[in-house]
């Protein structure tokens, strides 16, 4: 049995572009079904449960944890090269971006491989990462071309 890394899970609250960023290289080449992509436009909220792979984890153990993103504060949900009605399709989340505008608010994108993306447009910045299961042994560690 593969030997399981220390690395404690994550728990990760961005206020902030710069907070945001290290929420986005947790999650780079995390997966997800469509399905498991909700927006609660009453709550303002943008849920999302993922497979990332865990970078922190280091060492020669590769593992993925079953984690929950939430988006609070937001306005509206636009979706681009997502199909709606294929809530099986996985896709693969490459990055977490922010683009600013009137303070504090902006436009949160989800970047998702095959040119894809959700359009989150928010009041301010109030995103949530979280762990949610134990770690299990990664097919192999996610690579991308130079």
């Amino acid at each position: 049995m593969p030997e399981r890394s220390a690395a404690a899970p994550l728990h990760l609250l961005a206020e902030d572009a710069d907070d945001l960023q290290v929420i986005s290289a947790a999650l780079q080449d995390a997966v997800a079904k469509l399905g498991d992509i909700h927006w609660a436009p009453a709550a303002r909220q943008l849920t999302i449960a993922l497979n990332r792979y865990r970078w922190e984890a280091g060492g020669p153990t590769e593992e993925r944890v079953r984690a929950g993103l939430q988006l609070g504060s937001v306005l509206s949900v636009q979706a681009r090269k997502l199909r709606r009605d294929a809530p099986r399709a996985v896709v693969e989340l490459l990055a977490v971006e922010f683009e600013p505008a009137a303070p504090p608010g902006g436009a949160i994108l989800l970047r998702f491989a095959g040119d894809a993306d959700l359009r989150c447009e928010v009041e301010c910045i109030d995103v949530l990462l979280t762990d949610v299961s134990a770690p299990w042994p990664a097919k192999g560690r996610p690579e991308h071309e130079e």
